[in-house]
């Protein structure tokens, strides 16, 4: 073998790849054995169902051997991949319940799931704290404002998917929660003094990073963020700066677990650097694996750059080693393949995780202001966007006429759908003595045409919990759409249970 082959065959093994279809063909497969990867990211649309996934997933571990590294992103709420396992409630939901000793059975539960089909990294949980309530991509997905706190339940989440053999992986260091830009789509800054940062963003992720001494472990893995901090690096984001991945990540915290880049596709970075450009500027600031998720060709072009770096001594084989090391570690501590039992035992573990997080959507659910419930049999109508489409992060959400079948159950729906809330003429709804219910099942916030021209008897905030500020109305909040957060709501709206959780953000 040359010497071009065999630095490919270490470049693979830094990088993270994205699969396409639902089956491991001969061409990928010899693709992923010529570059020894060890790394595959599986997403929505290579998923059909549990035999197709842990077939696939069961064949990408032959290919791949016992460091396979096999990725999702299953945080709960609306992130989710596999949707037809017991629905996790959101970040925020149990940051709302806010205990920790539900968020470690969820946690464990998710990692159940998951392994389960053949996955033993799962990318959550989130750790960015939101304070900003106009943040277009983290929103319901913190756990909360208030560092301690929500790294309390987090870091709790996180010890339950440990203990269930599944490495968690803490995201986005050092912190995505404070921005008004999507990094999938445009780099986003957020320009702080160092002190601010310290006491804010950096707090979650210092606790995870170092661990609480004999009550938590350090986090086993660590991805960063397209976000540039001027404060602490004015020219790279820090996925690529050595002053925030080496300097802070490694020097100062002293964090030993694996760092690996968000992905590299996303238009903070695609859009400004070259593919392969980028990965080795990650992994010379201080990653240990690039999440390659581009097409065939954007993954060719990262290998060979790596391996290039590797030759020119710009990537020094002492570093690569210490990467691999450290990877080879996680992939030992948490080995692929599934580990749930079958038969009638699966069953049993499914029902009771399905209880489980039923009852942790329902210990979220909060109410913001005087909210009342319309009598049982009621004439009730329903205003909701007729659908709501992936945005290439979260799962669709609900269509309008799920939610008015659900409440179907409970009184007369007459159901009003828009496509766009500040297309609609809200004026057109009529003023007839019906309680009025608006169901918001989108992220985005409202603007000045439905916030000002309108008022429900009772908004139903089934996404995010920001959206219960854009009308002065009571609102119940869910942090999420899952079958289990509908089926709470219609608890409460029957008077089953209370809404007990409380919004663990500012202006609730």
């Amino acid at each position: 073998m040359n010497e071009l082959s065999e630095l490919r065959r270490i470049a693979g093994q830094l990088i993270m790849v994205r699969l396409f279809g639902t089956e491991l063909d001969e061409d990928t497969a010899a693709f992923l054995r010529a570059n020894r990867i060890r790394g595959a990211c599986l997403f929505r649309q290579n998923m059909v169902d549990a035999t197709q996934l842990t077939r696939f997933t069961g064949a990408l571990q032959d290919v791949m051997g016992e460091q396979a590294l096999i990725a999702l992103d299953q945080e709960g709420g609306a992130v989710v991949r596999s949707t037809w396992v017991p629905a996790p409630p959101s970040a925020m939901a149990l940051g709302a319940a806010n205990d920790p000793e539900l968020a470690f059975e969820v946690g464990a539960a998710v990692a159940r799931a998951v392994r389960g089909l053949g996955f033993n990294w799962n990318f959550a949980p989130v750790l960015d704290l939101n304070n900003n309530p106009h943040n277009p991509v983290i929103a319901e997905r913190s756990f909360g404002a208030d560092p301690v706190t929500a790294t309390r339940i987090a870091l709790a989440w996180m010890a339950g998917s440990e203990s269930e053999g599944v490495a968690c992986c803490v995201k986005h260091f050092p912190g995505h929660g404070d921005t008004h830009v999507d990094s999938h789509r445009a780099l986003p800054t957020v320009d702080k003094s160092v002190a601010e940062l310290e006491r804010f963003e950096f707090a979650p992720f210092r606790m995870a990073a170092q661990g609480e001494k004999g009550k938590t472990t350090a986090a086993p893995a660590m991805m960063t963020a397209h976000i540039v901090y001027p404060a602490l690096d004015p020219e790279y984001p820090a996925t690529m700066s050595h002053t925030i991945l080496t300097g802070i990540l490694r020097e100062q915290w002293h964090y030993q677990g694996v760092v690996i880049t968000d992905g590299m596709d996303m238009h903070a970075i695609a859009h400004r650097y070259g593919a392969g450009q980028a990965a080795v500027r990650a992994l010379v600031a201080g990653a240990d694996m690039v999440m390659a998720i581009g097409a065939r060709a954007t993954q060719e072009e990262t290998v060979a750059a790596i391996a290039a770096a590797i030759a020119s001594g710009e990537l020094p084989m002492a570093q690569v080693e210490q990467k691999l090391a450290r990877l080879a570690a996680l992939a030992a501590a948490h080995p692929a393949g599934t580990a749930n039992p079958g038969g009638a035992a699966l069953q049993d573990t499914d029902a009771a995780d399905r209880a489980l997080m039923a009852r942790a959507w329902a210990r979220g659910l909060s109410a913001r202001g005087h909210v009342r419930r319309p009598a049982p049999g009621s004439k009730v109508r329903l205003v909701a966007r007729q659908d709501v489409v992936s945005d290439g992060v979260s799962e669709a959400g609900v269509p309008a006429a799920s939610i008015a079948a659900s409440l179907g159950q409970l009184f007369e729906v007459e159901l009003v759908t828009f496509g766009d809330a500040e297309a609609f003429d809200w004026s057109t709804l009529p003023d007839d003595g019906r309680f009025t219910i608006l169901a918001s099942t989108s992220r985005r916030r409202y603007g000045p045409r439905a916030r000002d021209g309108w008022r429900p008897d009772l908004h139903l905030a089934l996404w995010n919990p920001y959206q219960a500020l854009d009308f002065a109305a009571p609102a119940l909040m869910t942090y999420g759409f899952a079958p289990p957060a509908l089926d709470a709501v219609n608890a409460w709206l029957a008077g089953r249970i209370e809404a007990g959780g409380h919004c663990p953000v500012p202006g609730f």
